[in-house]
């Protein structure tokens, strides 16, 4: 799967409202036709006469017509044109829904444990003393982040079941079944290979607990990513992985992500593991 990011020695995650706005979303499979509206919309460009033939050479010419294409609102409005019932819901697809984190202390913990299960490295010795430290580390990042990050700049998404009668076959009512972390980066190394971009919408910390993997959970998330990158403008989604993580590659392969770029080889040299780095154009 995606990277855990660190960040000024923190795992980022985190979460924030849309600018103290309830907002409910279209579902996920009108994302496509929104994104060929927007492309065409901001393509438009129709010359027109200004006079009919038969007025022949009159020193009129030709008048140039620029159409105004929609700004980000616009397209914001448009997502949120159909109601889905649910007014946290960005996606809901395959039985499940994702959402953004509720800054609650339940939530915020269960979050964590579901990220330290799925990148903790086991240890030979006291191996349940460092999963709670790291768990500790995870938790930390998410008040790190929910303090200092605006809410169009980060947010952590969580998946659960679709339907209410879901919670009644599991143990908790909301029960998590997955999780993932977007940032807003601009990083130059990247960004040369995004044409046209100042920034781009990073996807990392993508994690889904053991019972519920191949169940399109983790693709759902993914399509959440798109949502949010739409409503906060950004063109192009970037995520790593690790280079010999083939079911993690046939994933975002399948999600449209092509890869770019790999570390060098060197990194190996130190005992790294190589990664690979994709990119998702939306439009």
């Amino acid at each position: 799967m995606a990277n855990l990011q660190l960040n000024n020695h923190i795992i980022t995650i985190s979460r924030r409202q849309f600018h103290g706005e309830t907002k409910s979303l279209t579902p996920y499979t009108s994302l496509t036709k929104l994104l060929k509206q927007r492309s065409i919309a901001n393509d438009r460009l129709t010359r027109v006469k200004s006079l009919s033939e038969s007025q022949g050479n009159s020193g009129t010419g030709n008048a140039l017509v620029q159409q105004r294409a929609p700004g980000l609102n616009d397209v914001k409005s448009e997502i949120i044109i159909e109601q889905t019932g649910d007014m946290d819901c960005l996606v809901k697809e395959y039985g499940w829904k994702v959402r953004r984190m509720v800054e609650s202390k339940g939530e915020m913990k269960m979050v964590a444990l579901i990220q330290a299960h799925a990148f903790h490295v086991p240890s030979l010795f006291f191996d349940d003393f460092f999963f709670h430290y790291f768990q500790a580390e995870v938790l930390a990042a998410l008040y790190y982040r929910l303090r200092n990050s605006p809410p169009d700049r980060y947010a952590c998404l969580v998946a659960e079941h679709a339907k209410e009668d879901d919670a009644s076959t599991i143990s908790l009512p909301h029960q998590l079944v997955g999780v993932v972390d977007i940032t807003v980066l601009r990083d130059g190394d990247v960004l040369r290979h995004l044409e046209g971009a100042q920034e781009y919408l990073y996807v990392s910390g993508i994690a889904v607990p053991d019972n519920y993997r191949r169940q399109k959970v983790a693709t759902v998330l993914l399509q959440a990513c798109e949502v949010i990158s739409v409503l906060w403008g950004h063109q192009y989604l970037v995520l790593r992985a690790y280079e010999d993580d083939l079911g993690a590659r046939a994933l975002y392969t399948n999600a449209g992500y092509r890869l770019v770029a790999r570390d060098p080889i060197w990194v190996t040299w130190i005992g790294r593991k190589r990664r690979i780095l994709m990119v998702k154009r939306l439009w």
